[in-house]
């Protein structure tokens, strides 16, 4: 008969909890990011959050002001 090892077991079982909990922080792709050169260079230009949200509404992507601000704050 084997003999239980509940140390053992403890330890790999919070190995196995530890590695499920971490998380992939890789930065998700936006729906923005297909029209970033030409929202960029709009921005650069001197277009506003909210004619920025309408140009990307004429094109069919509907998304919140917040998102299109954090959006070129961080691209640009």
């Amino acid at each position: 008969m084997s003999e239980f090892d509940a140390d053992a077991e403890v330890a790999r079982l919070k190995a196995h909890t530890k590695a499920r909990r971490k998380r992939n922080y890789s930065r998700r792709i936006s729906k923005l990011d297909k029209y970033k050169g030409e929202i960029m260079s709009m921005h650069r230009a001197g277009a506003s959050g909210a004619e920025l949200q309408r140009w990307l509404k004429e094109k069919r992507i509907s998304c919140a002001l917040t998102t299109v601000l954090r959006y070129v704050q961080r691209n640009g």
